[in-house]
C-alpha cells in the first residue's frame, strides 16, 4: 500500500486529494511555490517542500523539482491532479523511472491519448463512435485537402493535434477560406505546441458535450460512472456542469458507457478516465480523452457514491477494482458551479486580498475550495478558486439548492464570476433542459 503521496499540484484539486490520502491513513507532502506558501493545503499537509518561485515554469512545470522532493521526503507515490504536469507523458515516465508510482495511467497510455490522431485512430479500431474527418493528418497537398472538406461536407474544423482547451482549432465554411485557415492554424499550432501537423474534422452545429467517467485497474477491469453534461461554456472552457446529462436515456448510457470500458480494456486503460463526446441528434462522436482526474469529478462521485480520486490511489497500489459495473447506480442529480477570480462582465482575472469569506451549506451543498479569509489570490495561475456543487432528487431540486447556495456565498475584498452563474441559473431556457456548446457565448453577446 502507498504510505506517502507527493501532491504535484496546488490550489483546491491539491487539497482533495490531501484529504482523499487521509482518509486512507496516507500522510501526504504538499509542493508548493513561493507564491503558494501560506496555503491551507501546505499548513495541512504533513510535510510540505518549496519547489521554486511563483512562476509555474520554474515550480510546478518544473519536472526535477518535483522528482527531487519525492527523493528528499521518502514519498512512494505523486499524484499530479489535473493541469500542469497532469497528462504529460515525459514526467509520467520520470516518476516511474526515478522509482515512484505515479498516480495515473501508464506513460504510453498518456502519449497515445495526448495526441489527437493516434487517440481518434485508437478509439476507431475499438468501435467508439468518431466525428467524420481526414483519418489522419494534412499533408501540404492542396488538391487532396480540398477534395477531403468537399467529401465531409462544410462547415469544417482544423484542429491541431497537439491542441486542448480549445487552443489550435478554426472553423472553416466555405472551399474559398480553407487552405488559408489550414496554414493559419498549422502557424499558430506551432508556435503554441511546437507541432504543427493538423487534421479536418466536420464541424456539428449544435452539438452537447457529453462525457463518460471511467475507472479501469492494472488487471483488465473497468467499469464506467454514468456521463456529465459539461455544455456551457465560454471560450471552450466548462462554466456549469452536472451529472446525469439530461435527455441521455438509460439504454443510451449503457451502450455508450459500455463502448467506453471496452475502448479501456483494448489500450489497457490504468486510473480515471473521461472519454469526451459531442452529442447531437441522438448520436455520439468522440473528440478526446482526458487522462486525469477531472475538475467536475464531484458531481460524479455524489450522484453514484464513489470517492474517484481514493480509487485512483488503490488503482494504483495495484488494487483490482472495488466495483463491478452492477454495482454502478446514479441516483438523483447534481450540479456545479466553477468559481473564478474574475470580473463578471469583462472576465478579466481579478487576483488579490479576500477580504470576508463564507461558504454556503445545507442539504445537499459541498464546496471544494482551498481560500479563507484574508487568502490573497496570486495572479500567476488559473483563476478558479473553487467549486460549488449541488445535490437533489432531481435536477430541479439540484438547481434550486445551487440558486440558493450562491445567494448565500459570500467573496470580499475580488470580482468573482458569481453573478454569471445567477444569470445561468435563472435562464428559462437551461432551466428547462439542456442547451449546446455554443449557447453561452450566444447568451452572453445578447
Amino acid at each position: 500500500m502507498i504510505d506517502k503521496v507527493v501532491i504535484a499540484n496546488r490550489g483546491e484539486i491539491a487539497l482533495r486529494v490531501q484529504r482523499a490520502c487521509r482518509t486512507l491513513g496516507i500522510k501526504t507532502v504538499a509542493l508548493h511555490s513561493e507564491a503558494d506558501r501560506d496555503a491551507k493545503y501546505v499548513r495541512l499537509a504533513d510535510e510540505s517542500v518549496c519547489i521554486g518561485p511563483a512562476a509555474a515554469a520554474k515550480s510546478y512545470l518544473n519536472i526535477p523539482a518535483v522528482i527531487s522532493a519525492a527523493e528528499v521526503t521518502d514519498a512512494v507515490a505523486i499524484h499530479p491532479g489535473y493541469g500542469f504536469l497532469s497528462e504529460n507523458a515525459d514526467f509520467a515516465e520520470r516518476v516511474e523511472q526515478s522509482g515512484f508510482i505515479f498516480i495515473g495511467p501508464r506513460p504510453e497510455t498518456i502519449r497515445l491519448m495526448g495526441d489527437k490522431i493516434s487517440a481518434i485512430r485508437a478509439m476507431k479500431e475499438a468501435g467508439v463512435p468518431c466525428v467524420p474527418g481526414s483519418d489522419g493528418p494534412l499533408d501540404h497537398d492542396e488538391t487532396r485537402t480540398l477534395a477531403i472538406a468537399r467529401d465531409i461536407g462544410y462547415p469544417v474544423l482544423i484542429k491541431a493535434t497537439g491542441g486542448g482547451g480549445g487552443k489550435g482549432m478554426r472553423v472553416v465554411h466555405s472551399e474559398g477560406a480553407l487552405l488559408s485557415s489550414v496554414a493559419l492554424t498549422r502557424a499558430e499550432a506551432k508556435a503554441a505546441f511546437n507541432n504543427d501537423v493538423v487534421y479536418m474534422e466536420k464541424y456539428l452545429e449544435k452539438p452537447r458535450h457529453v462525457e463518460f467517467q471511467v475507472l479501469a485497474d492494472e488487471h483488465g477491469h473497468a467499469i464506467h460512472l454514468g456521463e456529465r453534461d459539461c455544455s456551457l461554456q465560454r471560450r471552450h472552457q466548462k462554466v456549469i456542469e452536472e451529472c446525469p446529462a439530461p435527455g441521455v436515456s438509460g439504454e443510451m448510457r449503457e451502450r455508450m458507457g459500455a463502448v467506453c470500458v471496452e475502448a479501456c480494456r483494448r489500450i489497457g486503460y490504468r486510473g480515471a478516465g473521461t472519454f469526451e463526446f459531442l452529442y447531437e441528434n441522438g448520436r455520439f462522436y468522440f473528440i478526446e480523452m482526458n487522462t486525469r482526474i477531472q475538475v467536475e469529478h464531484p458531481v460524479t462521485e455524489l450522484v453514484t457514491g464513489i470517492d474517484l480520486v481514493q480509487q485512483q490511489i488503490l488503482i494504483a497500489s495495484g488494487e483490482p477494482l472495488r466495483y463491478r459495473q452492477e454495482d454502478i447506480v446514479m441516483r438523483g442529480h447534481a450540479m456545479e458551479c466553477r468559481i473564478n477570480a474574475e470580473d463578471p462582465t469583462n472576465f478579466m482575472p481579478s487576483p488579490g486580498r479576500i477580504t470576508q469569506y463564507h461558504q454556503p451549506g445545507g442539504p445537499g451543498i459541498r464546496v471544494d475550495s482551498h481560500v479563507y479569509n484574508n487568502y490573497v489570490v496570486p495572479p500567476h495561475y488559473d483563476s478558479m478558486i473553487g467549486k460549488v456543487v449541488a445535490y437533489g432528487d432531481n435536477r430541479g431540486v439540484a438547481m434550486a439548492r445551487l440558486r440558493i447556495a450562491l445567494s448565500e456565498m459570500v467573496v470580499d475584498g475580488i470580482k468573482t464570476n458569481i453573478p454569471l452563474h445567477h444569470l445561468l441559473l435563472n435562464d428559462a431556457l437551461f432551466q428547462a433542459g439542456p442547451v449546446d456548446i455554443h449557447y453561452l457565448e450566444e447568451r452572453l453577446k445578447a
